[in-house]
């Protein structure tokens, strides 16, 4: 089995429910968005929402689909900054726990935090305060082995440190390695938009989109946009929400349905199909077995509240799978 590592902003996700879209606009979050926002704002959201529920977890888009890789035996690693903090430390726990191999580097900043909010209809708006993460940088790969991989995965909203980005996926492609990147919000899209498509096209091998992203990437609906982002990578996957999703690979072009499921929260959806979908590619595995697994495993993180699902539903899963 081929070795995965992932790269992102390591976060500690806070998820709360809400009883309605209310909230949302009084706090001036777009519904279904990732703003960035200060320490203030941060620290403001938080205690609006005081009194309600939280659960807490590591997150960040690529944390998430490495520690989803993990929980199903695919070895993995991942690089990332926390901060010498409590949330730094229950970061690093989480993802040793689900057996992944932190390469951390450690800041003075306060570790990241992703706070999601989630409405009735299980959409999710986050106002995500980087903290230490931003301070994730180029120089910090100089010296790191990525012989010891064989993909690199990385999340869009890196992007933003063009830097950063170039030196990794550069530095993945000289050793050899596959480069998978998931584009993460239609907004980050947007505003890097042509640094995105020169990547794209010099280094990453496998593109995944959901449909805003797709289109924000390409300027078209989910199956031209397939087709554009699959003349750019070797894979291009558009994620069609309850519809399913499309993948395509030279002139192959497979549509993936959906499982039967009662969603709670989509948070961590299309970061777990990435899980599914690129262990079935370190099994060497068809685009449309590939697919099925991300469907699986993308259905059932939405019938839990947040990305991480326990250890029972990830016995179900692999019993799935197994079939």
């Amino acid at each position: 089995m081929k070795k995965i590592l992932g790269m992102g902003n390591a976060l500690v996700d806070i998820m709360i429910r809400l009883e309605d879209d209310q909230f949302l606009n009084h706090l001036e979050l777009p519904k279904g968005s990732m703003q960035l926002v200060d320490a203030l704002k941060s620290q403001a959201v938080l205690e609006k929402f005081e009194k309600h529920p939280k659960s807490f977890s590591a997150g960040g888009s690529a944390a998430n689909t490495i520690h989803g890789l993990a929980m199903l035996g695919v070895p993995t690693g991942y690089i990332g900054v926390i901060g010498e903090d409590e949330l730094g430390g229950s970061f690093v726990k989480d993802m040793i726990d689900a057996g992944v191999e932190p390469h951390m580097i450690h800041s003075l900043q306060e570790t990241g935090r992703a706070i999601a909010l989630v409405t009735p209809d299980s959409e999710r708006t986050f106002a995500t305060f980087l903290g230490a993460a931003i301070e994730l940088a180029a120089d910090h790969l100089t010296t790191f082995n990525f012989k010891q991989y064989d993909y690199l995965h990385i999340e869009g909203y890196l992007v933003q440190n063009h830097d950063l980005v170039r030196s990794a996926v550069s530095l993945a492609k000289e050793n050899g390695l596959t480069v998978s990147l998931d584009l993460a919000s239609y907004n980050v899209v947007e505003a890097n938009l042509d640094f995105l498509r020169e990547i794209v096209k010099k280094y990453v091998d496998i593109v995944f989109a959901n449909e805003e992203e797709a289109k924000s990437f390409t300027g078209k609906e989910p199956r031209e946009a397939l087709d554009e982002i699959a003349g750019m990578a070797r894979i291009a996957v558009v994620k069609t929400g309850s519809k399913g999703s499309l993948i395509k690979s030279g002139n192959e072009v497979v549509e993936i349905g959906v499982i039967t499921v009662t969603p709670v929260d989509t948070t961590g959806a299309g970061d777990l199909y990435a899980s599914g979908f690129l262990y079935g590619q370190s099994l060497d595995l068809s685009l449309e077995k590939c697919g099925e697994m991300g469907a699986l495993l993308a259905g059932h993180v939405i019938e839990v509240i947040g990305s991480k699902m326990g250890a029972e539903k990830w016995m179900e899963i692999t019993r799935k799978m197994a079939k």
